[in-house]
């Protein structure tokens, strides 16, 4: 149980991880912070991405907590 668990773990940081990365991608050089820093707001693909990262960063916490409630 504890090693399908921790797969699991370490499956979905890597996901997220490359989620995150993808998301970086598109923002172009406001990596570093920019003076010129607008508001819009998130369409399609973009938006998918934004909403798939808080998921999988609310499954990684539960996953993680889960793993050490049990270890």
């Amino acid at each position: 149980m504890e090693t399908s668990l921790n797969l699991a773990t370490i499956i979905t940081g890597i996901v997220l991880i490359t989620v995150i990365l993808m998301q970086v991608r598109g923002a172009g050089a406001a990596l570093f912070g920019s003076a010129e820093s607008t508001f819009r707001t998130r369409r399609g693909v973009e938006a998918i991405l934004f909403r798939f990262t808080i998921l999988l960063g609310g499954l990684f916490v539960l996953l993680s907590i889960i793993s050490l409630l049990l270890s």
